[in-house]
């Protein structure tokens, strides 16, 4: 693959950072065109192009993007929207034959993802500490009756991502009225499109673990080989994303990263939140993409933008792009962008 890169961002939304940090990685040689299924993106604002696309689960939606990325000789595809990775992974080969690399998981470290309580049942099968997770209200109150498990319980969807119709449980009575309004919830978002999938169970109950949380970047390159795992103890949370967090120095989590890194084999970032107690470290959820965690690894020092952008160009890449400073704190800012100035 030539220096001058073209990258297509997929479900690019309010990833405006994203776009900036590969910008600067690509020193100019190339262009970055982003995607949307609305116009209404900040993200179009700092693209050199932008296109408004299909819906994820419309049936014009890959040849729309195959159509796309012949015209705009497209070399790779990255996606920031976790309903949008299994879609494109299952069409790679179709890309591959144009000559465009989707920078994405393979489907089943994808799915293991996407599916919390596949992710629940692969993880303790493989060895890892994950919360008590149940699929009906009855199964997890037989569970508090036995002792193994005690109130606050987590309701939330099978197939959830950020914050959405995520509730805390005090008692039997919150758990059965939670139970249903985070089904009723489903139907009603972007949500009911995977749960359709396992509408009779699309609904977890969950263990909650008292412990310091953290968040990791586990990186591996695009062959799947590990490289690096960013630590990041959170100070505070804002819609299901890490809103103030500091780098830290913690081998046991790092082992835990490399652990997840070579159980899921996943491509570039892998997104993963995690809970430290006292003598236990358990694996809450991950994201097979760039999370909204990954800024706090950047403003240490952490270029994986850079590294990407190395790897498609058949460069070698020096490790210390990839190590963070430790003792960083950052938090997200809050700015206004202007969308439109036309008030119709």
């Amino acid at each position: 693959m030539s220096e001058a890169l073209n990258l297509l961002f997929t479900s690019v939304g309010r990833r405006s950072y994203l776009v900036e940090y590969f910008r600067a990685a690509m020193g100019g040689k190339g262009k970055i065109c982003v995607a949307n299924s609305s116009e209404k993106s900040p993200a179009f604002l700092v693209a050199d192009e932008a296109v408004v696309t299909p819906l994820i689960y419309d049936d014009n939606y890959i040849p729309f993007l195959l159509d796309y990325c012949k015209k705009n000789q497209i070399d790779a595809i990255i996606s920031l929207f976790d309903i949008d990775l299994p879609i494109l992974s299952q069409n790679k080969a179709k890309f591959a034959e144009i000559g465009t690399k989707i920078v994405v998981s393979e489907p089943e470290a994808i799915h293991r993802c996407n599916d919390k309580w596949v992710t629940y049942q692969d993880l303790l099968q493989n060895g890892f500490h994950v919360p008590k997770t149940f699929l009906s209200p009855e199964e997890a109150l037989d569970a508090v009756k036995s002792g193994s498990i005690s109130f606050p319980l987590m309701v939330k969807p099978r197939w959830g991502m950020g914050s959405i119709a995520v509730f805390e449980a005090e008692n039997e009575e919150e758990l059965l009225v939670f139970f249903k309004k985070v089904r009723n919830s489903i139907m009603q978002t972007y949500l009911k499109y995977e749960s359709k999938q396992t509408l009779d169970a699309c609904v977890l109950i969950q263990e909650k673990i008292k412990g310091q949380e953290y968040g990791l970047d586990i990186i591996n390159d695009l062959s799947g080989n590990y490289v690096n795992t960013i630590c990041k103890m959170k100070y505070a949370m804002r819609s299901g994303e890490t809103d103030c967090a500091v780098t830290v120095d913690d081998p046991a989590l790092r082992a835990v990263g490399e652990s997840l890194s070579k159980y899921m084999k996943h491509i570039a970032n892998l997104d993963v939140d995690i809970f430290k107690t006292e003598d236990q470290i358990y694996v809450l959820e991950m994201n097979a993409r760039f999370g909204g965690g990954y800024p706090f690894s950047h403003v240490a020092g952490v270029n994986l933008p850079l590294a990407i952008v190395k790897w498609l160009r058949g460069e070698e890449v020096d490790a210390e792009i990839l190590q963070p400073k430790i003792g960083i704190m950052a938090q997200k800012d809050i700015r206004m962008t202007v969308l439109s100035t036309d008030a119709g």
